[in-house]
C-alpha cells in the first residue's frame, strides 16, 4: 500500500466539496459538474484544435489547462482531472484509440480465456504523465479540491469485449453468462488496473477519487450482484487506508443503487431518474449523495433551471433528514456539449447563493 499516505496532498479541511463528503456542514453548498472540463468551453475547443484525446490525456500541461477551465470559469467547487476511462488501458499497452464521434474503439476485442491471459498488466510509471498533470494542478488549484477518477472494472470490461460502445452489450454479456470464469477472470485484471491507477493518482496527492460505472445501469440487480459487485468491493476497499472520499456513479443505476451503497463508496452518485429521498432509502444512510439535476434541464431557461435546482436542494435537505450524510450538488450525468458555459456559471452561483443544509 505504498503511497496511499502521502505528504504531498493538501490540507482542505474547510473545503465545503471534502466537508459535505465526510458528513461535515459545510460552509455553502458543494457543487461540481462532471464532464465541466471539455466541449461545452470554447477555451476547451480552441485548445484541442487538431489534438487527439489520447494525446491530450498524456500531456501533463494540457491535462492541468484543461481541468482548471472550469475552475477559472464556474467558481465550482471541485476540480475533476482531465483524463479519460480508457487511459489505463492505453497506458498499459492495450491497443484502442478514441475515435471522434465514437469513443474508444479497441483494436482486438477480448473475448476468450486466452485473450485474458494476454492481457498486460498496468505499471505506475506507465501513468507517468498523468501524475505529473496532477503534481502541476496542485501548484495551480488553490483551495479547490481535485478528483481523480477510473472507470468501473465492468465498464473497461465492456469496451474491450465489445470492441468500443455497445447499446445492447451482447457480447458483454454473453460472455458474463455463458463463461463466468473467463469473466471473472477479465474483471480481475482489470481490477488490478483500475485500484494501480488510482493509488498512482493518490499518490500524487488527488483529494477524492470517483470510479465511474457508466454502463452498469445494463444490468439486473442479479447480474450486477454476482458479476460486477466484488470486483468494485475490492477497489474500494484496497483504497480505504487513502484517507480520502470515495465516491461511486453509474448512469441508470436507480435499481442498482442498494447494491452499489454496499461497494464502499462514500458517496453514491444518483443520476436525475430516482428522486434523493428514494435514493437515500436505497443506499442506506450513512452514506453522502451527488447528484442529480438533469443536464438537459441546462437548456430549458432560466426559470426552469431555477425551479429545478430549488427542487433538487430541497430533496437534499430531506435526504439529509432522512439519514444521508451529506450532499454534493451535480447533475446526474455529464455536461452535454452545446451547453451554454454561462448557464452553468449561474447556476453555480444560484446553488451557492441557498441556505446550506446543516
Amino acid at each position: 500500500m505504498a503511497g496511499m499516505s502521502t505528504p504531498t496532498r493538501r490540507r482542505l479541511s474547510d473545503a465545503p466539496f471534502l466537508v459535505a463528503a465526510t458528513g461535515g456542514a459545510p460552509s455553502r453548498r458543494p457543487v461540481w459538474f462532471m464532464r465541466q472540463a471539455g466541449r461545452s468551453l470554447p477555451e476547451y475547443r480552441e485548445l484541442r484544435a487538431g489534438v487527439g484525446m489520447l494525446e491530450s490525456c498524456f500531456d501533463p500541461e494540457l491535462v492541468c489547462e484543461i481541468t482548471m477551465q472550469p475552475i477559472r470559469r464556474h467558481g465550482v467547487d471541485a476540480a475533476i482531472l482531465f483524463s479519460d476511462i480508457v487511459v489505463p488501458l492505453k497506458a498499459a499497452g492495450i491497443d484502442l484509440d478514441i475515435v471522434p464521434g465514437t469513443g474508444p474503439v479497441v483494436a482486438q476485442p477480448v473475448r476468450t480465456v486466452d485473450d485474458v491471459r494476454g492481457l498486460p498488466r498496468l505499471r505506475r510509471e506507465e501513468v507517468g504523465a498523468v501524475t505529473d498533470g496532477v503534481r502541476l494542478l496542485l501548484d495551480e488549484l488553490g483551495d479547490t479540491p481535485l478528483i481523480g477518477f477510473a472507470g468501473a472494472p465492468f465498464t473497461l470490461a465492456s469496451y474491450l469485449v465489445e470492441g468500443g460502445p455497445s447499446r445492447n452489450h451482447e457480447h458483454t454479456k454473453a460472455l458474463m453468462l455463458g463463461d463466468p470464469e473467463t469473466w471473472h477472470l477479465l474483471l480481475g485484471v482489470l481490477t488490478d488496473i483500475t485500484i494501480e491507477f488510482l493509488r498512482a493518482q493518490l499518490a500524487a496527492g488527488v483529494d477524492a477519487v470517483q470510479l465511474f460505472d457508466s454502463w452498469a445501469g445494463a444490468l439486473s440487480l442479479a447480474q450486477y450482484r454476482e458479476f460486477v459487485l466484488p470486483h468494485s468491493e475490492r477497489v474500494f476497499a484496497e483504497l480505504a487506508t487513502a484517507g480520502v472520499p470515495r465516491i461511486h456513479f453509474g448512469v441508470g443505476t436507480g435499481e442498482l443503487l442498494g447494491a452499489m451503497g454496499e461497494a464502499g463508496a462514500d458517496v453514491v452518485g444518483v443520476d436525475w431518474r430516482v428522486p434523493l429521498q428514494d435514493a437515500i432509502r436505497r443506499v442506506g444512510a450513512g452514506k453522502a449523495l451527488q447528484g442529480n439535476l438533469d443536464p438537459a434541464v441546462l437548456f430549458a431557461g432560466p426559470e426552469v433551471v431555477e425551479r429545478e435546482v430549488r427542487r433538487i436542494a430541497h430533496e437534499a435537505d430531506e435526504a439529509i433528514a432522512m439519514g444521508a450524510a451529506g450532499h454534493i450538488f451535480n447533475l446526474g450525468h455529464g455536461v452535454l456539449p452545446e451547453t451554454d458555459p454561462g448557464v452553468i456559471t449561474e447556476t453555480v452561483a444560484l446553488i451557492h447563493s441557498l441556505p446550506s443544509p446543516l
